[in-house]
């Protein structure tokens, strides 16, 4: 129940083998085993979830007099101010750093959450909104910082604590989150605000929230389906099913076109992710058009279906809460209220205005110029275009990351906390190179490692950019927004790495009806070295893993 599940290969053999040799070895193993999570570790996310965050829910919603016990939830819900707290909760929730991006599955061990223990902590590294903007924009918290988390908190929570949610109790959170992104866009992002803020916004407006809060859904659900439409969707699926707990082996090995030697998505594996864009494409467009009745219900069991699959396979990064909350807020405003239209959102002009701002021209810049945006805000979720970073330390440099004010250790100390044998401390942290290696964008890595270390591969040791994250900003969710070159500047100024000993790889995300991938390598030192474009369509003739 502990033990991590070892590499069907010698580690001996395989510490021996030349780079490509030993890349192929891990992303086969992949293929049969996933991340190689011990099973203990699922039973933890599935206690969180019912106890930390249903339970927490519960007790929020028992400040209304009469609702909030847990042996009469049918009976309250789906009552307007049960929903509205549970996207209070949510936002609260995944703030503190409980919900995505904590545990094992993102690399947080020990501590498992980063998040608010960084948050209130002054000193820690920080993504400012406008960089050497005075008071907020430095790159070190500071105390106002903190006090401004501080101040979210005491409000939003006041809210939750409140019998109803009036616009009153709103007003703070709605000033104050935005003024934690300028400090730090981190806590924006690790909200979640493109969906809960949103929603927040919504409920200020007591005659159309019900409208509103539809329009947030709907939007999410066809911008996840729209992020979709791409080459790189296919491979999510493969590695996903791959570390699913539920898949067995040999389903695993008919996801690839011919296990080991061809692990290149499978028409089977192709035909699961077109099916699941078809899919989430039409129910929403069912339950905003029917109205209620048979063809609703239809829709929401389609909808349950559809998140319960991806809950179910336990996705990398540990969107599980998310998935919660769109299941629940789907039964509630569709199937509760289909009297009322998403449309009726239009009579409140500044929200419709605030919505279209958020829901449609944010998005839609961010898939057009990816750059610009963060994934996240540009609701391009868990479909595999993803923006991404590699950092290769060399020989033992990653050490000067002690220098940074945190409160998370290096991904091997952590784990030698637990874990007595090197070994599989090795083997662990060689899944990540698995994980990024057979995603289809990890493809333009076997062109750029070579330009970023020349053949010194083996003096390097690879951290991917989402665990630096989590280790210098306290958070980290697939979002290349979150450890780009400002991330990299923010700890060269407090680490101070010479020349060479820290080499950068950026991948952006593919834009949208573009089809190439913007890549750049940098040094710690010396800054940017040198920059191009990967050609989508010619890493989907790559295999994982770069040519012996």
């Amino acid at each position: 129940m502990l033990q991590p599940k070892l590499p069907p290969y010698d580690l001996a053999e395989w510490r021996r083998q030349p780079f490509p040799v030993r890349v192929r070895m891990i992303c086969e193993a992949w293929a049969t085993q996933g991340y190689g999570t011990p099973p203990l570790v699922y039973t933890v996310y599935l206690l969180k979830i019912a106890l930390l965050y249903v339970g927490g829910w519960c007790f929020f919603v028992s400040f209304t007099p009469g609702l909030g016990a847990p042996g009469a939830i049918a009976s309250w819900a789906f009552t307007a101010v049960a929903f509205q707290k549970a996207v209070l909760w949510t936002m609260a929730y995944e703030g503190l750093g409980l919900g995505c991006g904590s545990g094992p599955l993102t690399g947080r061990y020990l501590p498992p959450i980063g998040g608010v223990l960084y948050f209130l902590r002054p000193g820690t590294t920080k993504l400012p909104f406008v960089p050497g903007v005075p008071i907020v924009g430095g790159t070190r918290r500071t105390r106002l910082d903190v006090a401004l988390y501080v101040a979210h908190y005491v409000f939003l929570f006041r809210a939750l604590a409140a019998p109803a949610i009036t616009p009153g109790l709103l007003v703070p959170t709605i000033v104050l989150l935005p003024l934690n992104a300028l400090t730090d866009k981190s806590i924006y992002l690790i909200s979640r605000a493109e969906h809960h803020f949103t929603a927040l916004v919504c409920f200020a407006f007591a005659g159309q929230w019900l409208a509103g809060a539809k329009v947030v859904w709907l939007a999410i659900w066809w911008w996840a389906a729209t992020s979709k439409l791409n080459r790189h969707f296919p491979s999510v699926i493969c590695v996903m099913l791959s570390n699913s707990p539920l898949v067995p082996v040999s389903f695993r090995k008919r996801l690839y076109r011919s296990f080991p030697d061809d692990l290149r998505p499978s028409r089977l594996t192709e035909t699961l992710a077109h099916g699941g864009t078809v899919t989430e494409y039409l129910f929403p467009l069912v339950l905003l058009l029917s109205g209620g009745g048979a063809p609703t219900a239809l829709a929401l069991v389609v909808m349950l279906g559809f998140h319960t699959f991806i809950s179910s396979n336990i996705p990398m990064g540990v969107p599980l809460e998310w998935n919660v909350i769109m299941v629940y807020g789907g039964f509630f405003l569709f199937g509760h209220h289909p009297e009322v239209s998403a449309l009726d959102v239009g009579q409140a002009p500044l929200l419709a205005a605030f919505l279209f701002v958020n829901l449609f021209l944010v998005p839609l810049i961010g898939n057009l110029v990816p750059s610009r945006v963060s994934f996240l805000c540009s609701m391009r979720y868990y479909a595999g275009n993803w923006g991404y970073s590699v950092w290769l330390f060399r020989d033992d440099a990653a050490r000067k990351l002690d220098r940074l004010v945190k409160t998370s250790p290096l991904l091997t100390d952590q784990l030698a906390k637990m874990i007595p044998d090197p070994d599989v401390i090795e083997a662990v942290m060689s899944r990540v190179t698995a994980f990024r290696s057979m995603h289809l964008h990890g493809r333009a890595l076997h062109d750029l490692i070579p330009l970023a270390v020349g053949s010194e591969i083996d003096r390097y040791q690879w951290l991917d950019g989402e665990i630096v994250a989590g280790l210098a900003l306290g958070w980290n969710f697939g979002d290349l927004h979150l450890h780009d070159e400002r991330l990299l500047a923010a700890i060269q100024e407090q680490c101070d790495f010479e020349d060479g000993e820290l080499r950068c790889i950026f991948v952006e995300s593919q834009p949208m009806f573009g089809s190439s991938m913007e890549w750049r390598v940098a040094d710690a030192a010396r800054g940017e070295l040198a920059r191009g474009h990967a050609n989508v369509a010619a890493l989907c003739e790559r295999q994982p893993w770069p040519a012996a």
